[in-house]
C-alpha cells in the first residue's frame, strides 16, 4: 500500500464545497476544544495544529492545479475560496479565547515543555500580536477587511500579469530576424514552415531578447514584458495604503517593521545598510562591466533591450560559452536523475520512481529513501505548457510531523519548473541556467523533506524566517559550477560523451560575466522593495522612489515605458512585501556555508551530517541566527558572497 495520499483526481472538483464543509467541521471542533476544561499542549494545542493541517493538504492540491493548469474553472474556484480561508484564518488568528488558552499553557506547563512545543506556543503568541488580537472590536473588523481586500487585490495583480503575458505574440516571418536563434528554440517557435512565433512565456522571450538579431523586434517584445500588469498601478496604490494601514493597526510605524517581526533581521536599519554596503562594493565593477558591453556593441544609444544580445554574443566571443553548446549535455531525464543522485550522496538518500496518480503525463514523483526505509516523497512537474504559471518554484503539501496518536506522518513537496518541453522529435535540452534554478529548489524542497520535526507549523520549511528560507536553496544551487557534480551527470544526449573538462572550466570562469550587475539589480529590487515600505508612497512616488534608486546604484537606466514595479509578483503577490532583500541576506549565509564544503571537500561527511542535523533537520524550531552559530561557530561572514561572485578577490 502506498505510504502517501495519491494525488487527487479532479482537485478543482466540488472544491468550494470540500473546503467550506472541512472549514465548517473545523470550527465546530475549535468549539469543543474550547470547552475543555483543563487545556493542555496535548489535548489542545496539537489538536489544533491538526485541523489547520486537514485544511492545508485539501487546499494545497488546488492551488497546485491552479498554478500548473491555470484554466477559467480553476481562476473561478480559486477566486471563490480566497475570501473564505481569509476569513476562517482571519478568525482564528483573531480568536481571544484561543489566544487565552494558549497564554495559559505556557503559564501552567512552560517548564515540562520542550524545545519544539515551546516555540509553536511563541509562534502562536506572536502571531496573535500580528494579527490583531488585543485591538478593540472596530480596529479588529477593520484589520479583517484589510486581509480580506489584500488577498483579493494580490490574486488580481498576478492575474492580471499572467493575462498580459498570455496576450502577447509576435509573428515572425523573415528568417533574417530568426537566423541566430538556436534550433531547439526555433523549432519550439515554429508555426509552420517560415513562421515563427514568440510570446512572454520565458523560454520563448528568453530565446529573442538574447538571440533576436533585429533590434526593433528585441525592442517590440522587450517593451510588452516590461509593460505587463499595464492595470497594476491602481492596485499598488490600494495595496501598499491598506499594508501601512494595517501596520500601524497593529502598533508599528510602518510596514517594513511589521515585516522584520518574524524575519532573522533585527532592524529597518540593519537591512536598508546591509543593501547599500552590498551596492558600494559592487557598483563601481558593474558600472565597468556594462561600459565593456557599451564599446563592444558599437551602439551610441545602449539600452536594456541590447543587453542579454551583446553579452551573449560578447561571452562568446571572450568566454567562449555558447548556452547552446551545453544544452546537448543537460538532457532533461539524465540531468534530473544525475541531481538526485549528487544530493543522494551528499545527504545518504536515493530517489526511488513512484508509480502513482499524477495531473499530468509528464509529473513524475519519486519516494526519499533513507536506509532502506521511505521518509518522504517529491514531486517534480518541470516542464513548460501553456496555461501554467511562468518561473519555478517549491511548494510543500505535506509536513513531517507526529500527530496526536503517536503516529508519525511524512513529508512531500512539489518542485515545479518551466524547462523547454519535450516534443516527440525533440528532447528538453536544458541550459545551464536551468541546472541552477533546479538545484536550487530542489534545495528548498529538501529542506522541507528532510525535516525530523514532531511539530506540524515548525517542520520543514515552516516557520522558517522569511530572510532565512532561501538559505538552502541558494546552498544547493552553488553547485551547479561544481566541476566534481555536473561531470556525474552531463553527457551528450545522442554520443553519450561527457561535457569535456575545458567546457566545464570555461562555465567556471564566465560564471561571475557580469555577476556586479547582477548582483546591483538585485539590490535595486531589494532597496525598492524594502524602502516602498517604510513610508506611504502614492501614484508617481512609486515611480520616482524606483528612478531615485536607480541613480543611485545602477549604471544602466531603462526607458521611461519600463513599468517593473506593475508586474513585481514577488512583492505585490508573494510573500516578499518588505522581504526580497532576503535573497541576498539568504546568500551571505549561502556561500559562507558553500565554502565550508568546498574547503573540505564537497562530500565531507562531517560537515554534510552537521548541516543535515543542525539546519535541515531543525526547521523553524529555532530562529537561524542560532542555528548557523551552531553550524560553523561564528557569525555569517559577508566578504564570503563578494567573493563567490567575483567581486573581490
Amino acid at each position: 500500500m502506498d505510504t502517501f495520499p495519491p494525488f487527487p483526481k479532479n482537485p478543482l472538483e466540488n472544491g468550494v464545497e470540500k473546503v467550506s464543509n472541512l472549514i465548517e467541521r473545523n470550527r465546530k471542533e475549535i468549539e469543543r476544544l474550547l470547552s475543555i476544561e483543563n487545556k493542555r499542549y496535548a489535548n489542545f494545542l496539537k489538536p489544533l495544529e491538526e485541523l489547520e493541517r486537514d485544511l492545508d493538504e485539501l487546499f494545497t492540491p488546488i492551488y497546485h492545479i491552479h498554478s500548473v493548469q491555470n484554466s477559467e474553472e480553476s481562476q473561478k474556484v480559486y477566486t471563490k475560496l480566497l475570501p473564505i480561508l481569509s476569513e476562517y484564518s482571519s478568525d482564528i488568528s483573531q480568536d481571544e479565547r484561543i489566544f487565552r488558552a494558549v497564554k495559559e499553557i505556557k503559564e501552567k506547563e512552560w517548564d515540562s515543555l520542550n524545545l519544539e512545543q515551546q516555540k509553536v506556543i511563541e509562534n502562536y503568541l506572536l502571531d496573535f500580536k500580528l494579527s490583531g488580537v488585543e485591538l478593540d472590536r472596530e480596529s479588529k473588523e477593520r484589520l479583517k477587511e484589510i486581509d480580506k481586500e489584500l488577498s483579493q487585490l494580490s490574486n488580481q495583480f498576478s492575474q492580471n500579469v499572467l493575462d498580459d503575458t498570455n496576450s502577447f505574440e509576435m509573428v515572425i516571418e523573415n528568417f533574417e530576424d530568426v537566423k541566430e536563434i538556436p534550433q531547439s528554440d526555433l523549432e519550439s517557435a515554429k508555426i509552420e514552415d517560415g513562421r515563427w512565433k514568440f510570446t512572454l512565456q520565458m523560454p520563448s522571450y528568453l530565446a529573442y531578447i538574447t538571440y533576436g538579431s533585429n533590434r526593433e523586434l528585441r525592442e517590440k517584445i522587450y517593451r510588452a514584458y516590461v509593460s505587463r500588469g499595464k492595470n497594476n498601478s491602481e492596485l499598488i496604490d490600494k495595496i501598499l495604503k491598506l499594508r501601512n494601514e494595517k501596520a500601524q493597526l497593529l502598533g508599528f510605524s510602518n510596514y517594513a517593521q511589521l515585516s522584520l517581526a518574524t524575519k532573522m533581521a533585527s532592524s529597518t536599519d540593519e537591512v536598508v545598510k546591509f543593501l547599500y554596503s552590498l551596492a558600494d562594493k559592487s557598483k563601481e565593477k558593474a558600472k565597468e562591466e556594462l561600459e565593456e558591453i557599451r564599446r563592444y556593441s558599437g551602439l551610441d544609444d545602449f539600452q536594456p533591450f541590447d543587453l542579454a544580445y551583446y553579452s551573449e554574443k560578447y561571452r562568446k566571443e571572450f568566454y567562449d560559452i555558447d548556452e547552446e553548446a551545453y544544452r546537448p549535455y543537460f538532457e532533461k531525464n539524465r540531468s534530473v536523475k544525475g541531481i538526485l543522485d549528487f544530493i543522494g550522496k551528499l545527504f545518504n538518500l536515493q530517489f526511488h520512481k513512484a508509480d502513482t496518480q499524477l495531473w499530468d503525463e509528464k509529473a513524475e514523483a519519486f519516494d526519499v529513501v533513507e536506509d532502506g526505509k521511505v521518509i518522504a516523497r517529491l514531486y517534480l512537474d518541470l516542464e513548460a505548457r501553456e496555461n501554467k504559471k511562468s518561473g519555478a518554484w517549491m511548494n510543500d503539501w505535506h509536513s513531517h510531523h507526529v500527530d496526536s496518536k503517536g503516529k508519525e506522518h511524512l513529508a512531500t513537496a512539489f518542485v515545479v519548473c518551466n524547462f523547454p518541453p519535450s516534443s516527440p522529435n525533440s528532447p528538453s535540452l536544458l541550459r545551464h541556467d536551468d541546472i541552477h534554478t533546479l538545484l536550487h529548489e530542489m534545495g528548498h524542497a529538501i529542506h522541507h523533506l528532510l525535516s525530523r520535526v514532531g511539530e506540524i507549523s515548525i517542520s520543514g520549511t515552516n516557520g522558517v524566517e522569511w530572510d532565512a528560507v532561501e538559505f538552502p536553496s541558494q546552498f544547493l544551487e552553488n553547485f551547479s559550477y561544481s566541476k566534481e557534480v555536473l561531470k556525474s551527470f552531463a553527457k551528450h544526449y545522442q554520443t553519450g560523451e561527457p561535457l569535456p573538462d575545458e567546457m566545464i572550466d570555461r562555465l567556471i570562469k564566465a560564471k561571475n560575466f557580469q555577476s556586479a550587475l547582477q548582483m546591483v539589480r538585485q539590490l535595486e529590487f531589494g532597496l525598492f522593495d524594502f524602502k516602498l515600505h517604510l513610508n506611504l508612497y502614492q501614484g508617481d512616488e512609486v515611480q520616482n522612489l524606483l528612478d531615485e534608486i536607480r541613480k543611485e546604484i545602477s549604471p544602466l537606466i531603462p526607458p521611461k515605458y519600463n513599468k517593473f514595479q506593475n508586474s513585481f509578483t514577488h512583492i505585490f503577490s508573494g510573500g516578499y512585501s518588505a522581504g526580497y532583500y532576503s535573497y541576498k541576506w539568504a546568500e551571505v549565509l549561502s556561500a559562507d556555508l558553500f565554502y565550508q564544503f568546498v574547503d573540505r571537500g564537497i562530500f565531507d561527511k562531517e560537515i554534510s551530517s552537521k548541516y543535515r542535523d543542525i539546519v535541515l533537520a531543525k526547521g523553524g524550531t529555532q530562529s537561524m541566527k542560532e542555528l548557523f552559530f551552531q553550524l560553523v561557530g561564528r557569525e555569517p561572514d559577508e566578504t564570503q558572497l563578494l567573493r563567490l561572485s567575483g567581486i573581490v578577490e
